[in-house]
């Protein structure tokens, strides 16, 4: 099958602008999905708001299109509903770090089993370009004409602080290295992150001299190394690699363990309880 297959053609074109990649990171997503080969029918995307979340309008499967900053909290809803469903979030710098922050600290925090990927263009591009939690200081948006005087989050430092079990970090120019890890995080029994570092020509790129989609690309590349081993210091802003890969307690499957066991526990001491709420109910 090609990425084709995975898309709904009749919502062609897509409305990215020229040199936008996100169309190139979620095709690195539908292939890590067919190389996962997890069940299409039983997989659910979910999206908030914004540029990114745009994303699985395009894509053939059950897609959730959701409030600002709401995605995982829809998402928790789904996969709690029903844990047998495979459920991935595809969200953005702003809609997964800012309005979407907590959602996203207390998710890791859970370990449920869930893959989010972060479309991080360092932006708002949707909302005409305001500087997001995620926008590298000095850098110039709308709302910082003058350059950027906030810090930006570590994403990946602010999952594996937050405790969630897969933790990866990659570009849209390192494009196949993309895929495996979205790949690797589908396959996790936890809470996924996967940051995708974007380019946004338009918005970004306009007010910081790299106009040029080619030029952002190049920008990617050239500010990014490969995680070694042993290294206490980089010398590039974006640092790739995975950062977490281990095994802890799934939410789901603990919350329905406990819950059960006391259901059972009462139902065994009260064994009349059940029928007094059911007339009670009456």
């Amino acid at each position: 099958m090609t990425t084709l297959d995975y898309l709904r053609q009749d919502k062609l074109p897509h409305i990215w602008c020229a040199g936008c990649t996100n169309g190139a990171i979620t095709s690195a997503v539908i292939r890590a999905i067919e190389n996962s080969g997890i069940d299409r029918d039983k997989t659910v995307i979910v999206s908030g708001i914004g540029c990114s979340s745009r994303a699985p309008g395009y894509m053939d499967f059950d897609t959730l299109h959701t409030a600002h900053g709401r995605a995982l909290a829809f998402a928790t809803g789904v996969k709690m509903a029903n844990p047998e469903l495979n459920v991935i979030i595809i969200s953005g710098d702003g809609d997964a770090a800012a309005i979407g922050g907590n959602h996203l600290i207390h998710a890791c925090r859970r370990n449920i089993d869930m893959t989010l990927i972060v479309i991080n263009n360092c932006i708002y591009g949707m909302t005409a370009g305001q500087y997001s939690p995620l926008t590298p200081t000095g850098a110039f948006a709308t709302t910082a004409t003058y350059g950027n005087v906030d810090r930006a989050f570590d994403l990946v430092e602010l999952s594996k602080g937050s405790g969630a079990t897969y933790v990866a970090r990659s570009t849209a120019y390192h494009a196949p290295q993309l895929q495996r890890y979205v790949e690797a995080g589908i396959k996790n029994k936890g809470f996924s992150v996967v940051e995708a570092i974007s380019t946004c020509p338009t918005y970004f790129g306009r007010r910081n001299a790299m106009a040029d989609p080619v030029k952002m690309m190049e920008w990617l590349k050239d500010n990014s190394e490969n995680k070694r081993d042993g290294a206490a210091e980089y010398t590039k802003p974006y640092v790739l690699g995975e950062f977490v890969n281990k095994t802890e307690a799934e939410y789901t499957a603990a919350y329905d363990r406990e819950i059960l066991a006391k259901v059972m526990l009462k139902h065994a001491r009260h064994p009349g309880d059940q029928g007094q709420e059911e007339r009670g109910a009456e």
